[in-house]
């Protein structure tokens, strides 16, 4: 009698739409909502294969969840599209992070806690160019053995299709709770970039594009849950890298497990790099997602290569955009660094844009025939000075940092001809622009 109550009570969340306001559920069955993050936790909407019709989601629920479902609702129509039954089980739980040593947001060493069921639910079959939400119910059992029932706050995301759409590209805010004006100096950066886009647009980006090092140490579980309470988290897709941070414990274990069971990137990556290394489209552009972590010696190189060759010899997408975290030079004196290991085969294989990080100034080349971007840091921490440009001048065609306290975002905007990126500072003003036809 209980399960059919408990279906029932789905079906009136189902009615609902996603208005908050409108939510109804039986005092009896003990519906809590879970802004908390207590029970239901860590939600991110990751890319899916093709962006168009497919979208893929993460989250983490308490040892003792029994099953989660999540509902799914075209946003404008307030229509119901489906319910997805997600079953707990051994092989769900995650233990990656558990015991790692790290910090908490007071400052005091602790070993983190963590084990929790790691659930991944895949999104098929969506309308091209429609915006929707969904939240997660969760059963589980209390501490008294009592089957409870929580309910996640709404997640939004827009699926591609338009001819015109735009995202956010950012990295390097090294979330860290012991000093949280690192992740809030990013996420106001986010903001800065959506209003800088409303003004052109007039409805803001669509989904923002991280290049790693969003996390100062990817083993604790801690940092990532708190990233991940953040609005912008929920309001967006994100589809982001694998960083030095993201791959780090505090002690310095390393392993790409941490950025992998933290999102639910599309499987397609080569052996070992499952969700690590990935490639999606989103509309008219390819986007290939690589590991730097995994290429520091000359065979990790060549498998990411060999990898990297057959997915952009495969595709058909008008752009062609390469991502990984670490720079393509060192933005102080403008050396060259991973451009080396790539300029071949990006020209072979007619490769648009390559974007990077990590080196925390941004640097852009020149049309060489591929434009090279590495954003800046974004945390108002880690940045870094530039110096004389003494390497590459004839290839080099901006650099700008802020020195220490660097601030600084992009807005990628993408029609049928061309792609526009944009990079802005903290208050919004144009630092640099570039436009890339095919």
């Amino acid at each position: 009698m209980k399960k059919l109550l408990f279906s029932f009570a789905f079906l009136l969340l189902a009615l609902a739409g996603c208005n908050p306001s409108k939510y109804l559920l039986s005092d009896s069955l003990s519906v809590n909502r879970d802004s908390t993050g207590r029970e239901i936790f860590s939600i991110n909407t990751c890319p899916g294969e093709d962006c168009s019709t497919q979208m893929n989601v993460s989250f983490a629920a308490r040892e003792s969840t029994d099953n989660c479902l999540i509902y799914l609702f075209q946003n404008k129509r307030n229509t119901r599209v489906k319910g997805y039954l997600l079953k707990a089980g051994e092989e769900t739980l995650c233990t990656v992070y558990d015991s790692i040593y790290s910090k908490k947001a007071n400052g005091e060493n602790f070993y983190e806690d963590a084990r929790f069921h790691k659930f991944s639910c895949s999104f098929s079959n969506l309308k091209p160019d429609t915006e929707y939400c969904y939240w997660i119910v969760c059963s589980y059992k209390d501490d008294n053995g009592i089957t409870r029932h929580s309910q996640s706050d709404i997640s939004k995301f827009k699926t591609a299709g338009n001819d015109k759409w735009s995202a956010c590209v950012i990295s390097d805010f090294h979330s860290y709770p012991p000093l949280p004006k690192r992740l809030a100096s990013a996420m106001k950066m986010v903001e800065t970039v959506n209003d800088y886009a409303v003004k052109k647009n007039r409805k803001g980006f669509d989904w923002v594009l991280h290049l790693g090092d969003v996390c100062a140490w990817g083993g604790s579980w801690s940092f990532w849950k708190e990233m991940y309470q953040v609005d912008a988290f929920r309001n967006y897709m994100w589809a982001g890298l694998n960083g030095n941070h993201d791959n780090m414990t505090r002690k310095y274990q390393l392993t790409n497990q941490f950025f992998k069971n933290a999102t639910a990137n599309p499987l397609n990556g080569y052996e070992g790099e499952e969700g690590v290394c990935y490639h999606f489209t989103y509309k008219n552009v390819l986007f290939v997602m690589l590991n730097s972590e995994s290429m520091r010696d000359s065979l990790g190189l060549a498998k990411a290569q060999a990898w990297t060759r057959n997915v952009l010899n495969s595709s058909n997408a008008k752009f062609k955009v390469v991502c990984e975290h670490y720079q393509w030079f060192f933005g102080e004196n403008g050396k060259t660094s991973q451009m080396r290991r790539w300029k071949d085969l990006f020209e072979e294989c007619r490769v648009d844009l390559a974007l990077g990080a990590n080196n925390h100034i941004y640097v852009r080349s020149k049309n060489l025939p591929t434009v090279y971007i590495q954003t800046p840091s974004s945390d108002n921490e880690r940045g870094v000075d530039v110096g004389e440009l003494t390497h590459n001048q004839d290839i080099i065609a901006k650099r700008w940092s802020e020195g220490g306290k660097t601030i600084g975002a992009m807005l990628m905007e993408v029609d049928r001809n061309s792609m526009t990126l944009t990079l802005l500072d903290r208050e919004g003003k144009e630092v640099d622009s570039v436009v890339i036809k095919k």
